[in-house]
């Protein structure tokens, strides 16, 4: 096994729950085992990273830990017939840089059934633009249109379209000819979300409803939703019916306070999005839909890239709430 040195961002537990975050140096036999050795060329920051990076045992059980639940790269050693040295590979869930050193590195080494060949109509920074939130989205969506959804259906609604998840789902939907009402954040983005497609932009306060009616006017067809709580639950209470509604986070609550007549009086259909664990036949098919028909032109338009230096300020920043759209962070020297 070949020892590479290369440099990562290790976040240890100083003291009791006093975590500190540094770039080190490190090397490649320092990984866990795996079949394939990747040099990772870009990562991306994502919600579960925050939560890894700050010491969240939920997400990271053990510390000195290398966050990073997206890395896109080059496979420089493999033991798997699936995948050969130099070719280019996608990395994101499973236990990538929650349990297992992840893409905040500029190596990583996984078992070759976490890897996605690169598709054709993607580099290795434009997947990690997507990364994550993208693959999340595309699964939303692919949700929605396999369950009969169509744009003469009515209007999408996207919560949470100022991330990276609901700004992503906001520009496919649009491209693939829906009409788009998103959920501004806490600070007015109205400008930002019309550049992604929106064609009407929702207040957060317009989008809950705290009547306690058991249900609303029948307004959305469907919607994508990352936020949970009482906006996921005011949605079902006002899609229409025979609506499709993907739920793919919790950014607000896990909590669902909602009675079932949206489902047994309209025919709503609430649709869990696991990104994490799924199938990779599925993911692939994501994937080639992000790289072909549904790869969107704004994307550039979501992007910040940061070097491996700029990182911890960055989650600094984005623990703040001082951020919108897709961080991408490159990890070539």
């Amino acid at each position: 096994m070949t020892s590479i040195p290369f440099k990562a961002l290790v976040v240890k537990e100083a003291a009791p729950g006093r975590f500190t975050r540094q770039i080190v140096p490190r090397r490649t036999t320092d990984l866990p085992p795996g079949d394939v050795l990747v040099r990772v060329a870009y990562s991306s920051i994502n919600y579960k990273d925050l939560l890894s990076a700050t010491g969240n045992r939920g997400v990271t059980r053990r510390y000195p830990h290398t966050p990073g639940i997206d890395a896109a790269g080059v496979v420089v050693e493999s033991a798997s017939g699936e995948f050969q040295p130099g070719d280019e590979v996608i990395v994101t869930s499973y236990d990538l840089g929650m349990n297992t050193d992840g893409g905040f590195g500029q190596f990583i080494r996984v078992p070759a059934g976490w890897g996605v060949p690169l598709p054709a109509g993607l580099t290795l920074r434009e997947s990690m633009i997507y990364g994550t939130a993208g693959f999340t989205a595309a699964l939303s969506i692919m949700a929605l249109v396999e369950n009969g959804l169509t744009p003469a259906a009515g209007e999408i609604l996207v919560s949470g379209a100022t991330g990276g998840v609901g700004g992503l789902a906001v520009s496919i939907l649009a491209k693939i000819g829906f009409q788009v009402a998103a959920v501004n954040g806490h600070v007015d983005q109205g400008e930002y979300l019309r550049q992604l497609g929106a064609s009407r932009i929702i207040d957060p306060a317009q989008a809950r409803d705290d009547s306690g009616r058991p249900l609303l006017k029948a307004v959305w067809a469907g919607s994508v939703d990352s936020v949970g709580g009482e906006l996921l639950a005011t949605t079902l209470k006002s899609t229409a019916a025979y609506g499709v509604v993907a739920c793919c986070g919790n950014a607000a609550s896990a909590d669902l306070p909602i009675n079932v007549y949206p489902f047994i009086l309209r025919g709503v259909r609430l649709i869990g999005i696991d990104s994490q664990n799924c199938p990779m036949a599925e993911r692939r098919r994501a994937w080639a839909r992000i790289a072909g028909d549904w790869k969107i032109a704004q994307a550039e338009a979501m992007v910040e890239e940061i070097g491996l230096a700029d990182l911890d300020s960055a989650i600094e920043k984005m623990l703040a709430r001082g951020h919108r759209g897709r961080t991408i962070v490159r990890l070539r020297d």
